[in-house]
C-alpha cells in the first residue's frame, strides 16, 4: 500500500508545479502586454496632446484668416464705393468738359461770325471810301489800304494843313467831313488817328510852338480826332498817336518821299486789336 500512495504524491507534485509554471507564463504575458499597451497609451495621449495643439493653432489660423478676409471685404467694400464715387465723377466732369467743348464751339463761331461780319463791313467801308475819293487818289493826295481787317486812309498833309500849321485847313476839313459821312455808319471798330512828319527837324520861332517833330504830329493828330468827334463820331471809338518821323513809308532824302511821309493816318480797327493807350499820345518808340 506504501508504493501507491509515493506515486500519488508524486502525481500531485507534478500537477503542482505544472500549474504553477503555467499561472507564471500567463502572468509574465499578461504584463507584456499591459506594457505595451501603456506604451501605445502614452504614444497615443502624446499624439492626442499633438493632435490638440494643431487643432489649436489651425482654430488660431482659421480665425486669422477670417478676421483678414472681414477686413479684406470691408476695404474691397470702401474701394468698391470710392471706384463707383470716382466714376460718377468722371462721368459729371465729361458732361462739363461736353458742355464747355460746345460752349467753346459756339463761342468760335460767333467770333467767326463775327468777325467775317467786320471784314464784311470793312471791305464795304473800304469800297465807299474809294468811290468817294477817288479824285483825291488819283492825284496822289490820298491813300486807303485794307489788310486782314485794317483799314487805313492815309491823306498827305498839303491838303490839310498849312506848312507847319497843326490847325485843320477849310480845305482840308471838307475832305475829312466825306470821310466822317461814311465812317458815321461804324461802330464796332476803333478809329486811330496818326500823326506823321518827314525827318527835317523843326526850326526858327516854329520850334517854341513845336520843339520837335512828335509835338507837331501829335497836335495836328489831336486836332483831326477832336473835328471827327465834333461831326458825329463816337468820342470813345477814338484815339490819337504821335509818331513824328520815326514811321516813315517813303525815302527821307527826296521831296516826293519827304512828302509822303507827312501825313494823317486814319485807321480802323477791331476793338479786341486796340491798344491800351486809346484816347492818350502813343510813344512811337514803344
Amino acid at each position: 500500500m506504501a508504493r501507491p500512495s509515493a506515486s500519488l504524491f508524486i502525481v500531485v507534485a507534478a500537477l503542482l508545479i505544472l500549474g504553477g509554471c503555467v499561472a507564471k507564463s500567463d502572468y509574465l504575458q499578461k504584463t507584456a502586454e499591459a506594457d505595451a499597451l501603456a506604451r501605445r497609451l502614452e504614444a497615443a495621449a502624446a499624439e492626442n496632446t499633438a493632435l490638440q495643439v494643431r487643432i489649436g493653432q489651425l482654430a488660431a489660423e482659421k480665425e486669422l484668416r477670417a478676421a483678414e478676409s472681414k477686413d479684406l471685404q470691408e476695404r474691397l467694400k470702401v474701394k468698391s464705393e470710392e471706384m463707383v464715387k470716382t466714376v460718377q465723377q468722371m462721368k459729371n466732369r465729361a458732361a462739363e468738359l461736353e458742355g464747355d467743348a460746345q460752349m467753346l464751339k459756339e463761342s468760335i463761331d460767333l467770333l467767326k461770325k463775327t468777325k467775317e461780319e467786320a471784314i464784311k463791313t470793312v471791305s464795304s467801308t473800304y469800297e465807299d471810301l474809294l468811290k468817294e475819293m477817288k479824285g483825291e487818289i488819283e492825284q496822289g493826295q490820298v491813300a486807303i489800304t485794307e489788310l486782314k481787317g485794317k483799314l487805313t486812309v492815309d491823306v498827305v498833309d498839303k491838303i490839310l494843313f498849312a506848312s507847319g500849321q497843326a490847325e485843320v485847313k477849310p480845305e482840308g476839313l471838307e475832305i475829312l467831313k466825306r470821310v466822317v459821312d461814311i465812317l458815321r455808319t461804324v461802330t464796332d471798330k476803333t478809329i486811330r488817328i496818326e500823326g506823321h512828319t518827314d525827318n527835317v527837324p523843326i526850326a526858327g520861332a516854329l520850334a517854341k510852338r513845336y520843339p520837335t517833330n512828335w509835338e507837331l504830329s501829335a497836335a495836328r493828330a489831336v486836332n483831326v480826332a477832336r473835328y471827327l468827334a465834333k461831326e458825329g463820331l463816337d468820342p470813345s471809338l477814338l484815339s490819337a498817336a504821335a509818331y513824328g518821323q520815326y514811321q516813315p513809308v517813303a525815302d527821307n532824302e527826296t521831296p516826293e518821299g519827304r512828302a509822303k511821309n507827312r501825313r494823317i493816318a486814319i485807321i480802323l480797327l477791331p476793338k479786341e486789336e486796340s491798344t491800351t493807350n486809346e484816347g492818350t499820345i502813343d510813344d512811337p518808340k514803344e
